[in-house]
């Protein structure tokens, strides 16, 4: 993973609460094990309509959406494909628990701010289509002045900052597992079992 210490750029808005992750990307495009190329497919069915939202903001990095986005089923293809659109930080008054999880897997931001401060943010977009998503400073700030804290924990800040993935984690540590294993003895050779 990238690491993601902070996000500027120009802000997509999907103005619609409990966005499911059928939705950002349907079943038919779940055939592959690779991150990437699922893009392309992020909310296919909502993109045949030349209304839809998104089509007014090529090239955001930002995502502003309704509450409890990325409900529904576990997929992590939902990040995934978010994160290959081009979105580095979704923000929404609460999210998926487990579309959370997988974001911040993915290297993607998910950012809860309450309903009042997502207004204050959008009506700041609506002067000027800029906001910057600060995760070392845990805030949001647009070039009119505004600046709206959010909460994150630990581990996701870490995880993005740094750009953690699990293996990345665990590499960390590689010195204290090389330090066990010398030091191990199994209580008896396995290899001498009868089989």
């Amino acid at each position: 993973m990238k690491p993601l210490p902070s996000v500027t750029g120009s802000v997509a808005i999907i103005d619609r609460g409990d966005v499911d992750t059928d939705q950002i990307i349907p079943k038919q495009f779940l055939k592959r094990s690779e991150r990437t190329g699922y893009g392309e497919f992020l909310f296919f069915d909502w993109m045949t309509d030349p209304d839809f939202e998104l089509h007014r903001y090529p090239g955001a990095a930002i995502l502003i959406a309704g509450a409890n986005f990325g409900c529904g089923s576990s997929r992590e293809h939902a990040a995934w494909a978010l994160d290959d659109y081009g979105f580095r930080a979704v923000i929404a008054p609460s999210f998926g628990d487990i579309f959370r999880t997988n974001a911040v897997n993915t290297g993607l931001a998910p950012i809860a701010v309450p309903a009042e401060e997502l207004a204050r943010v959008r009506d700041a977009v609506a002067t000027r289509n800029e906001l910057t998503v600060d995760l070392e400073q845990l805030e949001i700030r647009h070039p009119g002045g505004l600046h709206v804290p959010f909460a994150l924990d630990a581990h996701a800040q870490e995880t993005l900052v740094q750009g953690l993935d699990d293996i990345a984690r665990t590499m960390r540590r590689a010195a204290d597992i090389d330090a066990f294993e010398a030091g191990y003895r199994a209580r008896f050779d396995v290899r001498a079992l009868p089989v």
